[in-house]
């Protein structure tokens, strides 16, 4: 079954091939076919999960690599089609895979040039599988620029606002960051006796081993790349923007899976192939780690537009992750620590992916009723919109991290695992969950109690319109109704936050996955 990983990643890209052969399609039969698509290919997903066996397989990056196809490429620097799932990869695969059905079934409300929307999502799906899979430097260098394309037309064409600026502020911020991404690949082909990209050969005899200003000015171009992806502070500025003024399914793309592909690229290249660099350098990610958990979360908590403050968020909660990152390289940590600090890492990433994809879905209630995030225009939701006012407030709770939700058990061993390596950064680090706390308390506050204010012109239709380049239109705030959710939204959302929920309080199925690769990487740093 090794062909079924290919499969799965290629699925997606011929269906946009078909929707786009086809001009005949109407729009909402080329949004089923989306649908359907993202829904074969979840259900493959679904059954390579069900038959992975964690910790078999082919030995090198990690404790089992299964579904495993190498073809030869570029046979002059060894480079070739080598993908692969492990307990790294498999669960964001999954992650992906949910996420773009969600936003599929959420689309089905979007009249807006629906057909070639629904190929640029299809062919952006492929792009980020392709990349979570890859086990081949050049291969995963190809995914990742792939995804930076398709989600700045995602931006271009079906944003609002000041659209086309950020569209292009996000493009050149993370393709720069490619660039940095390539050169440390360059270092790391150059540097290896074999002469190769591939990951489970560089993973076995690292390059520059016993080399420490080279291999930290790899690490640098590497990290750096990664860093913009991720992003976290200082590279980060790129993000509200294209958060605010992206529709609300490229919102939840952009922070529960691009996001990813950066701390992704930290547990899967960075520590295991350059694990001395990463335990000499290792201070760096959780000094930046825990300044992204206080700088995001502040800022947030300055916001006056609800997608905007759940943007900075993002920052906040990626910096969890590379505190934990960061702290299963201090040489104070035992393996045990290590282990489970990459574990929190790895489950953070799939629990912020549910909880965020899910709230900006919820953003895009307001912006199809109103036209504005501002909280300042609405209050009082809860009486017109119970049912939306309940899952923004599951939502915000899950992200605050309260237990029940996958956040707190991510949460939980990040802080657990680092408490060894770094008591001082982890203290410091959980001020961040008491400002998330209050920040989320406030924007719940703000939205759903108090007398009912809805914006001025509540449109009939929920649509989100294209970009025109100018700004969002301003309007008045009245006392009104508000239309409470579609059967479209409550599909696309209630899946993630029951998701969220049930990670939360069965986390064993996650875990089981994820731990043997976990404990391999923790093993290859110490080494």
């Amino acid at each position: 079954m090794t062909v079924l990983l290919t499969v799965v990643i290629l699925l997606p890209l011929i269906a946009a091939g078909l929707l786009m052969a086809v001009p005949q399609l109407d729009g909402r039969s080329a949004t089923w076919v989306w649908v359907a698509a993202s829904a074969a290919d979840l259900a493959l997903v679904g059954w390579m999960w069900w038959r992975f066996e964690p910790g078999t397989g082919a030995s090198g990056v990690v404790g089992g690599i299964g579904y495993e196809t190498d073809v030869q490429w570029i046979p002059t620097v060894d480079a070739g089609y080598h993908v692969g799932v492990d307990g790294l990869s498999l669960p964001l695969i999954a992650l992906t895979a949910v996420l773009f059905l969600a936003c599929a079934v959420w689309s089905l409300r979007q009249p807006d040039r629906p057909r070639l929307q629904a190929a640029l999502f299809l062919f952006l799906e492929t792009a980020c599988l392709g990349t979570f899979a890859s086990l081949d430097l050049i291969l995963f260098f190809v995914f990742f620029d792939l995804t930076i394309v398709g989600m700045y037309f995602v931006i271009a064409g079906w944003g609002h606002g000041n659209a086309r600026r950020s569209a292009l502020k996000f493009f050149l911020y993370t393709f720069v960051g490619s660039l940095a991404l390539l050169l440390g690949f360059i270092g790391l082909f150059l540097g290896s006796d074999t002469r190769t990209f591939d990951m489970v050969t560089l993973a076995q005899d690292p390059p520059l081993a016993g080399q420490p200003v080279a291999g930290g000015l790899v690490l640098l171009a590497i990290g750096l790349g990664l860093a913009i992806k991720t992003p976290v502070f200082p590279f980060h500025t790129w993000l509200p923007d294209a958060h605010t003024d992206a529709p609300a399914a490229g919102s939840a793309i952009l922070a529960g899976i691009l996001l990813k592909l950066g701390t992704y690229g930290f547990v899967r290249i960075a520590m295991p192939i350059l694990p001395d660099a990463w335990q000499r350098w290792a201070l760096v990610p959780v000094v930046i780690g825990v300044i992204s958990v206080l700088w995001g979360a502040l800022a947030a908590l300055a916001q006056t537009d609800l997608k905007r403050m759940i943007a900075y968020t993002s920052v906040n909660h990626m910096g969890y992750v590379l505190l934990g990152l960061g702290a299963a390289g201090m040489v104070a940590a035992d393996t045990g620590a290590r282990t489970l600090a990459t574990i929190g890492a790895v489950y953070q990433m799939v629990a912020h992916g549910l909880l965020t994809g899910a709230l900006f879905l919820l953003t895009g209630v307001l912006w199809s009723r109103g036209r504005t995030y501002a909280f300042d225009k609405w209050g009082g939701l809860a009486r017109p919109a119970p049912v939306f006012a309940a899952l923004l407030a599951v939502a915000a709770f899950g992200a605050l991290g309260l237990p029940g939700f996958a956040s707190f058990v991510a949460e939980f061993q990040v802080f657990t695992g680092a408490l060894q390596a770094s008591p001082v950064a982890t203290v410091i680090a959980v001020v961040g969950i008491l400002v998330t706390a209050g920040l989320f308390l406030v924007a719940l506050q703000r939205l759903l109690a108090g007398p009912t204010v809805v914006p001025d012109d509540d449109p009939e239709q929920d649509d989100e319109p294209s970009t025109d380049g100018g700004s969002t239109t301003l309007v008045r705030a009245r006392t009104g109704s508000l239309r409470d959710m579609s059967a479209a939204e409550l599909v696309a959302v209630v899946p993630l936050l029951a998701l969220a929920i049930v990670l939360g309080l069965f986390p064993r199925a996650l875990l089981d996955v994820i731990e043997p690769a976990a404990r391999t990487v923790a093993e290859l740093v110490a080494r």
